[in-house]
């Protein structure tokens, strides 16, 4: 008998089912980082993190062990010198403190951790990881990978019109070119175009705007591999722009190359695009849908997250390579969908708390990070570092009116000087026409999110008094808000005090901000629907979150994958393999081609589409609750600290839905799926009884960690749970918990 790669996995969920298995920690990090030999920690008292990469059927450690040496070869007679824990009772698995002996400066250690499942069964011990202290232990700060290199090879390599030879790579790609000779070679002059653009069979000399294009010319004297010299940018290598290390030299963003003259043919072998990213791991997420438009767009998305992270900060695009909170926010909301990485939207975080920018807005922005950063990692250590500076620089409580607590701000003409010069939008095209008043409808709705995410931080922190003060400001500031910009007779929002504009951005940021009364949601959600895409690529975050969180996540997954101007669809038409600046030039003229703030769907389909977010910080509960209009398929894989979350939805329209998902161990999750009023649903092919006040959605709570299985169909389904409940599959399934999976 043949033994299937399904056979063999459903053996190994009967052993876990029996006990043979336990819990062992997998993905381990020391300070959030997954690989901390590369960075010094000058934490005295570095945490220790770790998730487990068996989602077992209601896995839960109920105990852990961290062992800590200074050679490995005491892991091997288990006589660690350092620190052993010994069995400690608790569920924890973040952010465990070291309490060993102490550390010093320069010393490399080695950590293992292993666990105890619910049922009292002790797992293996993880993999050693090791984790170098700084030669000064300053206490705990924001750490961040040096960058790492790729070697690129050309995906093709033709000859012109013109006789020259030309190179893509592919993809567009911050870094250098490099030559390698063949072993015959003799010296000779180079003559070499590189650029983001092509046109016509060449690299484009004129691409405009700020798209990249560079002339490179010199001699080569020797034999072996020879890095092709640029010439760096003024404007990007100085005055506030984040500088590469001195090592790394000059980069560029760039796809093409175009050979005009060489000392040597050029072949696939002979050259080489050296790209620069910070340490990222793409086999942490994936998504695959029914719609191949929006699989490109997500992908599209995902390597402009990738791609972006050449400075080590989240910096705007290659034009000027300066921090921004707004773009940064963005930026940070796409790493945590694409990879399981934190540390370096935290690095960028603290940094912009230290070289803020002028917007308004950007100021408010980095409240929202630091609120993201916190509930994405459980962690509150960046909080307490940055909290008073938040309360007092931030929340710009300063600008409130007496009379009712409301902002008073100078719009876009304001004195930069003065710390609130509004920008709604960038830019300034993509408005909607928005009436700038010194109350807006924006700032203020920016005001409130504000206000809510200060009291969950005070709390976190044990700020208590703050809590409270913030708490009752921010349901005031929600009164209020109603009251002067809500116009009940149309159902919208007016941009501002005395406004009678009503504008896409004054109300589709209440909606996706929770600030809409219940009773008038669908009329503002109609209105919002109602203006398309007329923002940018900045305000298509707050968009794109409105329609989801209104329930329209049809029309939000259509101008996600239309064909239009503003659209990403015409980004990728515009020849780019990064997010541009701005939706087209004709709306920037002097945009850029490598700008992560125009990447949103890289947070919004796992967010949304797939449905994953944290409940509670850290992911200590998730909500899963995919929306996917009219598509038959979504499948996609979501990291979190806690580990992955895999979801897979199939669908026929009214008549059957069926998902399955896998929750992390030590996590339980919250399900909500739409379900027919008459629907049979099954839960791990058990028939499930609903309540009959459904009303169009189902929710499990609590579920626990492993794979699950929901499904539910009609008289109108040509197949599905019914049949196939008595099912060998079905009946394992009820029991295991994750076979639907295989």
């Amino acid at each position: 008998m043949k033994i299937s790669g399904k056979m063999i996995l459903s053996f190994l969920s009967l052993g876990w089912v029996l006990g043979v298995y336990a819990l062992t920690p997998s993905d381990t990090m020391c300070e959030l980082l997954a690989k901390p030999a590369l960075v010094p920690v000058s934490d005295p008292t570095p945490e220790f993190s770790w998730s487990f990469a068996t989602p077992e059927k209601n896995g839960r450690q109920s105990a852990y062990q961290i062992q800590v040496v200074s050679s490995t070869e005491l892991f091997k007679i288990d006589q660690p010198d350092m620190w052993d824990s010994g069995r400690v009772e608790s569920e924890q698995s973040l952010y465990v403190s070291y309490a060993g002996e102490p550390l010093q400066p320069g010393q490399c250690c080695y950590w293992r951790v292993r666990v105890w499942d619910d049922r009292g069964r002790r797992g293996e011990w993880s993999q050693v990881l090791a984790f170098q202290m700084a030669e000064e232990l300053s206490g705990d700060t924001a750490l961040c990978y040096p960058l790492s290199q790729e070697h690129v090879k050309p995906v093709a390599v033709t000859t012109n019109l013109a006789g020259h030879v030309m190179i893509d790579f592919g993809k567009a790609a911050f870094g250098w070119v490099e030559l390698i000779p063949p072993a015959e070679f003799s010296r000779g002059e180079f003559v070499l175009h590189l650029g983001e653009r092509a046109r016509d069979g060449h690299v484009y000399r004129n691409p405009g705007g700020t798209i990249r294009y560079a002339k490179t010319t010199g001699t080569l004297t020797r034999r072996g591999v020879y890095r092709v010299p640029l010439k760096a940018d003024k404007r990007n290598t100085s005055g506030a722009a984040v500088l590469l290390p001195k090592e790394m030299g000059v980069v560029m963003p760039f796809r093409y190359v175009e050979i005009e003259q060489a000392p040597f043919p050029v072949t696939l072998d002979s050259i080489r695009q050296i790209a620069i990213y910070y340490p990222f791991d793409a086999e942490n997420s994936s998504f695959i849908s029914s719609d191949p438009v929006l699989d490109k767009i997500y992908d599209f998305c995902k390597y402009s997250i990738m791609a972006t992270t050449f400075a080590g900060v989240y910096v705007d695009g290659d034009r000027e390579r300066i921090p921004y909170e707004a773009d940064a926010y963005i930026n940070q909301l796409c790493h945590y969908g694409v990879d399981r990485e934190f540390t370096l939207a935290r690095y960028s975080h603290e940094y912009l708390m230290e070289h803020p920018t002028w917007p308004t807005e950007w100021k408010q922005h980095s409240i929202m990070m630091a609120w993201a950063d916190w509930y994405y990692t459980g962690n509150t250590e960046s909080l307490e570092r940055t909290y008073e500076e938040l309360k007092s620089k931030k929340l710009l409580i300063h600008a409130a009116r007496k009379e009712d607590g409301l902002l008073v701000t100078g719009g876009p003409k304001a004195p930069r000087e003065t710390g609130l010069r509004d920008i709604v939008d960038w830019p300034a095209g993509e408005r909607d026409g928005f009436d700038f008043k010194p109350v807006n409808t924006v700032i203020n709705a920016f005001y409130y999110l504000n206000l809510t995410q200060m009291a969950d931080i005070a709390q976190a922190i044990g700020k208590e008094d703050d809590h409270a003060k913030f708490t009752q400001l921010a349901e005031s500031v929600r009164t209020r808000f109603n009251q002067l910009f809500y116009d009940s007779q149309r159902g919208r929002y007016v941009d501002g005090e005395g406004s009678s504009h009503t504008s896409l951005h004054a109300n589709m940021l209440p909606l996706a901000f929770g600030i809409v009364k219940e009773s008038e949601r669908d009329r503002v959600a109609e209105f919002v629907q109602s203006r398309r895409m007329a923002c940018s690529v900045y305000g298509a975050q707050y968009l794109l979150e409105a329609l989801f969180k209104s329930g329209l996540d049809e029309y939000a997954i259509h101008l996600m994958t239309r064909d239009e101007i503003r659209s990403w669809v015409n980004m990728l038409d515009a020849g780019s393999t990064i997010t541009l600046e701005a939706w087209d030039i004709m709306l920037k003229p002097n945009l850029d081609w490598n700008h992560a703030w125009g990447a949103a769907p890289a947070n919004i389909i796992p967010r949304f589409v797939l449905g994953v977010q944290p409940i509670e910080p850290g992911f200590k509960r998730i909500s899963i609750a995919p929306q996917i209009g009219s598509l038959e398929h979504v499948q996609g894989r979501v990291p979190t600290v806690r580990g992955f979350v895999d979801v897979e939805v199939r669908q026929q329209s009214g008549a059957r839905y069926e998902l399955n998902f896998s929750i992390p161990a030590n996590t339980s999750a919250r399900v909500a799926i739409p379900v027919a009023e008459d629907a049979e649903v099954y839960l791990n092919g058990s028939r499930y009884r609903m309540d009959s006040d459904a009303d169009g959605q189902l929710v499990f709570d609590e579920l626990p960690a492993g794979r699950h299985s929901i499904c539910w169909e009609t008289e109108l389904a040509q197949c599905g749970c019914k049949e196939r409940k008595w099912g060998i599959r079905s009946v394992v399934s009820s029991l295991f918990g994750w076979l639907p999976f295989l």
